[in-house]
């Protein structure tokens, strides 16, 4: 089944709410990185989460880029999104194996951190882009990113991101963001946030071949929602090539790149984001040379 995004809005226009699958792109993610499971789990989170706030963006030039920083064994985690949405990202340390947590399942908190933060930043078009910085409260990210919306954005939301994992890979991962309008009332949203706790996890509902409707309508309260938009595919996609690797060889200036080609004679550019090796060799690199000052 093809992964999507889809957004709806419920109790007569007073609250949105967007829904994600995103199975295939973390099951992506997964084998590009070799992640361990609760890594997979961590970054499948920050993949889902980081496509649903892309995929909110308007202009095809919008770009986003989340990064988390925790102080447990992951490291940095960063992903980047354009409005399509097409997300990549990597992780410091991609194989962490953690004991479960006390609830028997995959310690995510603990692998993520209880103490960093989260730091996102929009590029939308205006003369400088926007940065949101804060504080993790549990190192599970989708309470932290409440957070994040509540502190930085200054959006009361309702987060949920979850990836099931077993030993053949992703099973299920997906997402919601639900955002109530000024406009809605108490009564509304405790609704919602009663439906929410009677929902359970978004990977077991997922899991259990439950639509992105049936989802929104299960963590809403309200079979009455209706979808706004087209529906989106998000996807794992880099965007890196052999010219983009020769621009970042030029930019470290013409005295390393007269070393390297005096030790090694050729050299090796890996990507972050997809792991495809570059390589240059000595006439590649001698070429270079001659185009710097």
């Amino acid at each position: 089944m093809k992964d999507s995004i889809k957004r709806f809005l419920a109790y007569d226009g007073k609250v949105s709410i967007m829904c994600a699958s995103t199975t295939n792109l973390v099951e992506e993610a997964r084998k590009i990185h070799d992640l361990s499971p609760v890594v997979t789990a961590a970054f499948g989170r920050l993949l889902t989460i980081s496509a649903i706030m892309g995929a909110e963006m308007k202009n095809d030039t919008d770009k986003l880029t989340v990064q988390v920083k925790g102080n447990g064994p992951i490291g940095t985690m960063l992903v980047t999104a354009n409005n399509k949405p097409q997300v990549k990202g990597y992780v410091a340390n991609p194989v962490v194996d953690l004991p479960l947590n006390e609830f028997g399942k995959l310690d995510v908190g603990g692998a993520v951190g209880y103490e960093g933060y989260i730091n996102v930043i929009k590029d939308i078009g205006l003369k400088e882009p926007y940065i949101g910085i804060a504080p993790l409260v549990s190192g599970e990210l989708a309470e932290d990113f409440a957070n994040y919306f509540v502190n930085s954005e200054q959006r009361n939301s309702a987060v949920a991101l979850g990836v099931l994992v077993d030993k053949n890979g992703v099973k299920s991962s997906g997402g919601y963001l639900i955002n109530p309008m000024p406009d809605a009332t108490d009564e509304e949203i405790t609704k919602i946030e009663q439906a929410i706790f009677k929902a359970g996890a978004i990977s077991k509902m997922l899991n259990q071949n439950l639509t992105l409707e049936e989802i929104a309508k299960k963590v809403t309260g309200d079979e009455n929602i209706k979808e706004i938009g087209e529906n989106i595919e998000p996807k794992y996609f880099c965007d890196c090539s052999k010219e983009h690797m020769k621009d970042a060889l030029i930019s470290i200036g013409k005295n390393d790149l007269e070393e390297i080609l005096n030790t090694d004679g050729k050299a090796e550019i890996m990507c972050h984001f997809c792991n495809k090796k570059y390589e240059f060799n000595k006439e590649e690199l001698e070429e270079m040379l001659e185009e710097l000052p």
